[in-house]
């Protein structure tokens, strides 16, 4: 396939080794000339993802309308809260049923919509894929075995997807629960900026456990509330991702939450961490939709503290130790 991809971060260049693999021919876009400039003279990120050396094949450009002449399939690999503008730019060369894979994750602040539908709003003639799971770029980037999900609508539509990204060392299941998928992809970033937190409080691996435990619940409960299906949440854009941006290295919202733990401000650690921090962008949307939902959500409640109302951490986390007595599950009940 002709396919390009729409955003040069670490993501969107570990994206474009992997499609090469599977002799795609690949464009690379980006809005920032000096990010092109780089990847033109030295076939790799040199700041966002050093050592991954893309073919000669690759093309780069800043010029959109250059960028999706001709083509099979277009990556969406912005960050989040560039998701609307970018798709808005593009949908003006974006030919009836072209396949459009997006592979941001979290929720438009102000709306409160799912990535998927702003991409189906602004670009209305496209067909909307998702793909998401546990994969940090730094790992995919060198070729390191890993697996995601696809979630469309139609399931012709997932497996044509699946079939483009699928590799021997980077397997694709499909799924038809975009909902759950998306839901799982945006509220991990915030789950993950708590466990940073704790980590940065210099809690140990009991605490971190009960947060991706218990972010699990929250997730899952919300998830559910909005359509998405309960099997999702236990997959790879639920537990899996949870699980690999709460403790990996390469996790820029723990990192980000490391450095808040510590006493920065998450400007400060936006800042360090010289990335988008999703979470940061996507705690906001979450708290609404769980006032709008009526789900409890004391873990993304007290991320929020922290973020936006200047709440000690050290603070927060005792909160959430000290919440009420409870049951652990509403629906488990005893016979006597």
């Amino acid at each position: 396939m002709n396919i390009c991809i729409l955003g040069a971060g670490s993501w969107g260049i570990a994206l474009a080794n992997l499609l090469t693999k599977n002799d795609h021919l690949i464009t690379v876009w980006s809005i920032d000339p000096e990010e092109i400039s780089m990847l033109k003279e030295y076939s790799q990120h040199r700041t966002k993802l050093p050592g991954v050396i893309l073919p000669g094949t690759v093309e780069y450009t800043t010029n959109i309308e250059t960028a999706l002449a001709d083509k099979d399939l277009v990556v969406m690999a912005v960050p989040s809260p560039f998701v609307r503008s970018t798709a808005k730019a593009a949908a003006p060369y974006i030919k009836e049923n072209e396949i459009i894979v997006n592979v941001a994750k979290g929720i438009e602040e102000d709306s409160l919509k799912r990535l998927s539908v702003v991409i189906k709003e602004e670009v209305p003639q496209a067909r909307i894929a998702i793909l998401s799971g546990p994969s940090h770029a730094e790992e995919v980037g060198k070729l390191m075995p890993t697996t995601v999900v696809v979630g469309a609508d139609e399931s012709s539509l997932a497996k044509e997807v699946q079939d483009v990204f699928m590799t021997d060392f980077f397997r694709v299941y499909t799924s038809p629960d975009m909902i759950g998928i998306e839901l799982g992809g945006a509220l991990k970033n915030v789950i993950a900026l708590a466990a940073g937190i704790a980590d940065g409080l210099g809690c140990g691996d009991n605490t971190k456990a009960a947060l991706i435990t218990r972010g699990i619940h929250e997730m899952s409960s919300l998830g559910i509330a909005m359509g998405g299906k309960a099997e999702t949440f236990m997959g790879l854009s639920g537990t899996g991702d949870l699980i690999v941006t709460c403790a990996s290295q390469h996790s820029r919202n723990r990192r980000a939450g490391f450095l808040m733990g510590q006493g920065k401000t998450y400007q400060e650690a936006m800042s360090e961490v010289k990335m988008v921090v999703e979470g940061v962008y996507s705690a906001k949307a979450a708290l609404k939709l769980a006032s709008l939902y009526d789900i409890e959500m004391p873990i993304v409640e007290n991320v929020n503290r922290i973020l936006f109302e200047d709440y000690p951490a050290k603070d927060a986390l005792h909160d959430l130790i000290t919440r009420d007595k409870k049951k652990e599950s509403s629906s488990l009940t005893w016979s006597k």
